[in-house]
C-alpha cells in the first residue's frame, strides 16, 4: 500500500512561527491546481500498488474550492488504483470550516479532518498570530461531528510562554469533552527566519522555556493515559481504532509520492522533492516536466532513517527489521550503544525490540542521534 501526498503551498495568515511566507493568489491559485493534477499524469508510472491514504497539506487545503478538490480526486483516481476505503484527509483552518464546506468536502471524497485548532484559548492564538479564534475552533469541531465527520484530529501546540499548565490541561480536557479521536502536539520551536525568531532576538516576544515545554510534555502523557489516548508516537496520541494511517505509514517506512511544490517522494531507495517555487513549478508542469531533485540513499542512511522514525513510535525499533538493512555486526553495536540509554531507564530492551521509555520520550532525537551508523 502506498500514500498520496498533495501539498498546497497557500497560507491565508502567516504564524509567526511557521515558515510559510505565501499570500494568497487567487490568480495563480487555479493554475496551481491543474498543474498538481497534471503532475499526478506526470508521475502515474511511480506508483503500481494500490493508494491506500490521500492527505491534502501544507499551507491552507481548505482555501480549495470543491471543484478544485473533485478535479485533483478525479486526476488521482484516473491514474491510481485508489482503495476503496482509503483514508483521505484534509488539513482545515478553524474559520474555514461551515456547513457549506462540510458538505463539499464530503462530495469530494474527504473523510478525516485535521483542524489546526492549536489552542482554546485566545490569548494564545493571538500571540501565534493565527487567523482563527477560540471561539471558531471549538464551532468547527462541532460542526465537523454534526456533519458526519467522526474521524478528526486536531493540532495543539504547547509550551509557549503564556499557556501555563492549567491551561494546557484544560486544552486537553475541552479535546475530550468535544470527543476529538486524535490529537497532535508538537512544542513550540523556534525556527531560523521565521517572524517569531526575529521578535525574540529584538526582545519583542519571549523565548522559549526548555524545562517548561519539557513538563508540559509529562503532562500530556499522564493525561493520554489517564483517558485512554494510545501515545503511539512521540506527538501523536489517539483513541482506539483512530491512529492515522497515512503518518503511520511515514514512520513505518512505506513508500508515497508528493504532489505540488517543495512536496516529498519516498519509494524506499530514494527521496525526492519538488522544486518551491510556485511560479516555476507551474510553468514546468505545463510544459511536461517535473521540477524534482533526487537523493540515493545508502544503506547507512538507511538505517538511520529507521532508527529515527520507528524509535519515535510505541512499536519501537525492531531489531529483526533492522537486520534487514545491516547485518549482525551492526546490530551488536547498536545494543551495545542502547545500554547507556537502558540503564538510565531512558529505554528498554524487550526481546528484539528497542522502546524508548515516558522518560526516554523526552530526549528522542537525542538519543536517536546517538544511535546512528556514522
Amino acid at each position: 500500500m502506498a500514500g498520496i501526498y498533495i501539498h498546497i503551498p497557500f497560507c491565508r495568515k502567516a504564524c509567526y512561527y511557521c515558515n510559510f511566507h505565501f499570500s494568497v493568489s487567487q490568480q495563480l491559485l487555479p493554475q496551481m491546481v491543474n498543474a498538481i493534477a497534471k503532475e499526478a499524469v506526470l508521475r502515474s508510472s511511480l506508483i503500481s500498488e494500490n493508494i491506500s491514504t490521500i492527505y491534502f497539506g501544507g499551507g491552507t487545503p481548505s482555501l480549495l474550492s470543491g471543484s478544485d478538490l473533485l478535479l485533483i480526486m478525479d486526476s488521482l483516481h484516473t491514474v491510481f488504483n485508489v482503495d476503496a476505503g482509503a483514508e483521505i484527509t484534509l488539513e482545515a483552518n478553524p474559520d474555514d470550516i461551515n456547513n457549506e464546506n462540510l458538505s463539499t468536502w464530503k462530495q469530494a471524497g474527504i473523510n478525516r479532518l485535521s483542524i489546526g485548532a492549536q489552542s482554546f484559548f485566545n490569548d494564545e492564538l493571538q500571540w501565534m498570530n493565527r487567523a482563527h479564534n477560540a471561539g471558531q475552533a471549538y464551532t468547527g469541531i462541532e460542526l465537523a461531528k454534526q456533519n458526519g465527520f467522526e474521524n478528526i484530529t486536531i493540532d495543539f501546540i504547547y509550551g509557549t510562554p503564556h499557556l501555563t499548565d492549567e491551561k494546557w490541561l484544560t486544552n486537553l480536557n475541552m479535546a475530550k469533552t468535544l470527543n476529538v479521536p486524535h490529537l497532535s502536539c508538537y512544542a513550540l520551536t523556534v525556527e531560523s527566519k521565521t517572524a517569531l525568531y526575529k521578535m525574540i532576538e529584538q526582545k519583542k516576544k519571549e523565548n522559549i522555556d526548555a524545562d517548561k515545554q519539557g513538563r508540559q510534555f509529562e503532562i500530556l502523557m499522564d493525561w493520554a493515559r489517564d483517558n485512554d489516548y494510545e501515545h503511539y508516537e512521540i506527538s501523536n496520541f489517539a483513541q482506539p481504532g483512530f491512529r492515522s494511517r497515512h503518518n503511520s505509514s511515514y514512520w513505518q517506512g512505506k513508500p508515497y509520492l508528493g504532489l505540488g511544490p517543495s512536496a516529498h517522494s519516498y519509494n524506499g531507495i530514494s527521496r525526492q522533492w519538488n522544486i518551491a517555487n510556485n511560479t516555476l513549478y507551474i510553468k514546468s508542469i505545463n510544459e511536461n516536466i517535473v521540477p524534482f531533485e533526487i537523493e540515493m540513499l545508502t544503506p547507512v542512511q538507511l538505517i538511520n532513517e529507521y532508527i529515527m522514525t520507528a524509535l519515535r513510535t510505541s512499536e519501537g525499533i525492531s531489531l529483526q527489521q533492522l537486520l534487514q538493512l545491516s547485518n549482525q555486526k551492526t546490530i551488536e553495536n547498536i545494543i551495545e550503544d542502547a545500554q547507556k540509554f537502558i540503564r538510565q531507564n531512558l529505554m528498554l530492551q524487550q526481546s528484539d525490540t528497542l522502546i524508548l521509555t515516558k522518560k526516554g520520550k523526552l530526549f528522542a532525537d537525542g538519543i536517536a542521534s546517538d544511535l546512528f551508523r556514522l
